[in-house]
């Protein structure tokens, strides 16, 4: 029996996230220079996922 495609492994599925955890769109901004230290975490600029 072959197993259902929603109870795959997430690495399986090698599906592109079109959502970014927070510490990865500051490390976004930070490239960007739209970062500095001692900013708040909430409420960051939209940033686009690399391609």
């Amino acid at each position: 029996m072959s197993q259902h495609r929603s109870l795959r492994a997430s690495s399986t599925l090698g599906a592109k996230r079109n959502v970014l955890k927070r510490y990865e769109r500051v490390e976004i901004l930070k490239k960007a220079g739209a970062w500095k230290d001692g900013n708040r975490v909430t409420g960051l600029r939209k940033t686009k996922p690399p391609v």
